[in-house]
């Protein structure tokens, strides 16, 4: 079979492996789509080495088709439409036992810590593939792992209808909160980013979207005249940076200055730097943080929806490059990422 290998950081070959064995309990998928997540970027750079180190099949955002399927495995045919929920934990730890699996101690993913969904054959174990329908674009199916990623922020958070919310941080994440919350609650909310391309990618899916450029304006001061002072009941980062240029406020500390009183800030933003907070705004207000990681089941809710019509994985799409283009997937990636979101790989 063929393969977007990473042969050395910054750069793929693509080229012949080996296809997988299938395995007692697993599932064959022929992969038919790829979403290029920031997980992969991180990747592909060379950032989470040595957790992944090379030669290594990237990929844990993708959809396709059973191709085959162990004899012991039952419910699944050939041909069928499927997702791969990548998430891999120990059953062991005390997260585990607890039934807290993205807390797991040795969490693992497909595509990270194991070869992914950058090949045109995956084996995984029957229990972590989903039948999608068959009228759902596999094109849009590849997104139903970050979309869960955005169930299980909002799940975390504990956002209900009507409330409201702003998101810091408008990208991959951000944008898939944004679709997720969208289905949850009515209420007002905002999104805040320093780029201008990335707000308009949110207001062209949902117009009554209140955007904010932190570059321009102070969002903080922008978020109290919205909710007239009151602040929102959940606000959620993911920006992922500790700080950013200028006067502006990090992120969190930014999360929480706009809550009301007893509100509630998600933090998913992955930043390399300690975050600066003054811990009496939190506790004046006697708010809670709480953080959100990959997602916990929310797979089934992401399809529902999806299938349902209550999301917009369309808005998500920037670009879609046949699976040998990768390299030129992630260049335009990384030279513009203003304009570039979800590049799907493309492998029909």
């Amino acid at each position: 079979m063929k393969a977007a290998v990473l042969e050395e950081y910054g750069k793929f070959v693509w080229k012949d492996v080996p296809k997988p064995e299938l395995k007692d309990g697993h599932v064959l998928v022929r992969v038919t789509n790829a979403s290029i997540c920031g997980s992969d970027q991180h990747i592909y750079l060379g950032e989470f080495h040595p957790r992944t180190p090379i030669p290594f099949i990237p990929g844990h955002e993708f959809s396709g088709v059973v191709e085959d399927v162990a004899d012991d495995v039952y419910g699944f045919g050939e041909g069928q439409k499927v997702v791969v929920d990548p998430i891999i934990w120990c059953g062991e730890c005390p997260a585990c036992k607890r039934g807290h699996f993205p807390a797991c101690t040795s969490l693992k993913l497909i595509g990270i810590d194991l070869d992914g969904g950058f090949a045109e054959y995956v084996s995984v174990p029957a229990s972590m593939v989903f039948k999608v329908d068959e009228k759902l674009d596999l094109r849009h199916a590849a997104l139903v792992e970050i979309l869960s990623i955005g169930y299980h922020a909002c799940n975390r958070s504990g956002i209900k209808n009507n409330d409201t919310a702003v998101i810091w941080g408008a990208g991959k994440v951000g944008q898939s909160i944004l679709q997720a919350a969208k289905t949850i609650t009515t209420g007002q909310i905002i999104m805040v980013d320093v780029l201008d391309e990335r707000l308009k990618m949110a207001t062209d899916a949902y117009q009554d979207v209140i955007c904010i450029n932190a570059a321009k304006s102070n969002p903080v001061e922008q978020i109290k005249e919205i909710t007239q002072n009151k602040g929102v009941d959940v606000a959620f980062e993911s920006a992922g940076h500790a700080s950013l240029n200028g006067d502006m406020v990090n992120p969190v500390r930014g999360c929480i200055q706009s809550i009301r009183g007893a509100g509630t800030v998600c933090v998913l933003g992955l930043a390399d730097e300690p975050a600066p907070l003054f811990l009496k705004e939190l506790i004046w207000k006697e708010a809670k943080i709480v953080a959100s990681r990959v997602s916990h089941g929310e797979f089934k809710e992401a399809i529902e929806n999806i299938e349902a019509g209550n999301l917009k994985p369309e808005k998500l799409i920037t670009g879609i490059l046949h699976a040998s283009k990768a390299n030129e997937a992630f260049a335009a990636l990384e030279k513009d990422p203003a304009n570039n979101l979800k590049i799907i790989l493309d492998f029909l």
